[in-house]
């Protein structure tokens, strides 16, 4: 049975999907019919799920993760995530894309040379992407530097952005299981945007 809570803290809402110890969809959103929608589109099919009032430690512990990740924190964390009824590609994307650290930006190409598909399978694995911001999608952007697609709009992209950035000022690679992928600070994105 997968258990689904949803708290609102500072105005968002934020949701969480669990399944014993495993988080099976989180979303965000400014009211509570938006969060409920995105995370359910996100559940596997035929698996039946529960809405609760009171969160299980798990969950709560989840809970708090996702909005200090939605206020630019720099937070570690492990948990499992339920990926076994996505595709392998989508599997993949979603690895490389959750190591996209705090402070840096990677474009869809980017990630597409990295775990294979092109830039357009990269970029429908982001708009269905089952664990924003845990798996950091709004840390995707085009080649040429430029906002694409975000479920909660570009704004709320470029303003997550905001928050992530660091002052950092040169490129770097990440290590994606024996590959690596090209990052660059998020300030790159935001000069070009005019927003430095």
């Amino acid at each position: 049975m997968i258990n689904i809570y949803v708290e609102k803290l500072e105005g968002v809402f934020f949701g969480v999907a669990v399944e014993g110890e495993s988080i099976v969809a989180t979303n965000f959103a400014p009211d509570l019919q938006s969060c409920l929608s995105g995370m359910l589109k996100s559940l596997p099919f035929n698996v039946p799920f529960t809405q609760t009032e009171k969160p299980s430690s798990f969950a709560q512990e989840a809970i708090s993760v996702l909005k200090d990740v939605f206020d630019g924190k720099d937070v570690s964390w492990d948990f499992r995530l339920a990926v076994e009824h996505l595709t392998v590609h989508t599997q993949e994307v979603i690895s490389a894309t959750k190591l996209i650290p705090l402070g840096y930006a990677t474009s869809y190409a980017a990630i597409a040379r990295t775990v294979g598909g092109g830039p357009r399978s990269v970029g429908h694995v982001m708009a269905d992407n089952p664990f924003p911001p845990l798996v950091p999608c709004h840390r995707v952007v085009g080649s040429d530097l430029s906002l694409r697609g975000y479920g909660g709009g570009l704004d709320v992209k470029l303003a997550f952005l905001k928050r992530e950035s660091r002052g950092y000022s040169s490129e770097k690679d990440v290590s994606v299981h024996g590959r690596k992928l090209r990052v660059f600070p998020v300030e790159f994105v935001l000069k070009k945007l005019g927003e430095l």
